[in-house]
């Protein structure tokens, strides 16, 4: 039976991690890259592993590389503090771990919750993520944002999902979106787009995010949490090419 290691990384999380750690207690190895957060995270952590490392936060992709690079086993799950894994998840991947499997990765669907609500359409779900991959065959793509795993060879399917417990209030929300449209304007900057200020392109950008979220997506469908998201979801866009347009307004 091949062992699994259990991937996170974390920075002021003692309202998630617990539960969290929990979900997964059943694996060999939880490894914790801790960005020395300043509450509880690191004293709940040691309840439940002895593997916790604590370094200098350098960016998603380098602290979950990090992360890999540590752990021991032959696969590797790697989850955010924020999520949690199913029984009926749990149980998929203990089988692919004693029966073996001709891929090297598997793709997960996320349940994701807004304000409480699993949120169906929209393009919340199913989510699919790379998650489940074999520790020679993946690593992390280094981004800013959005990072993703790149694995060498086939990937499959799994059917049982992965609890996402997101964004609890618009408070939340729009501090977590407010770093992240930073990191997404320094990757677009890395691509060298080019937005100077262009109205009529950024206008139709926030109006095609908001008519794919709530349209096309079926958004709609969510009732007023689904408008929420797609209004949301159209800011983001917003303030991602803005904040693009001000650093290159300042290296001008």
């Amino acid at each position: 039976m091949s062992r699994l290691s259990v991937v996170i990384i974390t920075y002021n999380e003692e309202e998630n991690i617990k539960d969290c750690l929990e979900s997964v207690k059943w694996a060999e190895e939880i490894i914790v890259v801790d960005s020395f957060s300043q509450d509880k995270t690191v004293e709940i952590c040691r309840e439940f592993t002895d593997k916790i490392y604590l370094k200098d936060f350098k960016g998603y992709a380098l602290e979950k590389n990090f992360g890999i690079e540590k752990a021991q086993g032959e696969w590797i799950l790697n989850i955010d503090a924020d999520e949690r894994v199913s029984p009926q998840l749990q149980k998929e991947i203990e089988g692919i771990l004693k029966e073996g499997t001709p891929y090297s990765g598997f793709l997960i669907p996320r349940k994701n919750y807004f304000l409480g609500k699993w949120m169906r359409y929209g393009g919340w779900y199913p989510d699919r993520l790379l998650r489940l991959f074999k520790k020679e065959k993946g690593k992390f793509e280094l981004r800013e944002v959005h990072e993703k795993v790149l694995v060498e060879g086939e990937l499959g399917f799994l059917s049982s999902p992965l609890i996402h417990n997101t964004y609890k209030n618009i408070a939340q929300y729009i501090k977590k979106q407010n770093n992240y449209s930073t990191l997404a304007a320094r990757e677009l900057a890395k691509t060298k787009k080019d937005f100077k200020g262009n109205i009529f392109s950024l206008s139709l950008q926030i109006i095609l995010k908001f008519l794919e979220t709530y349209i096309y997506k079926r958004g709609a469908l969510d009732g007023l949490y689904g408008f929420l998201v797609s209004v949301l979801s159209s800011f983001f866009v917003f303030v991602k090419w803005t904040k693009l347009w001000e650093m290159q307004r300042k290296n001008e």
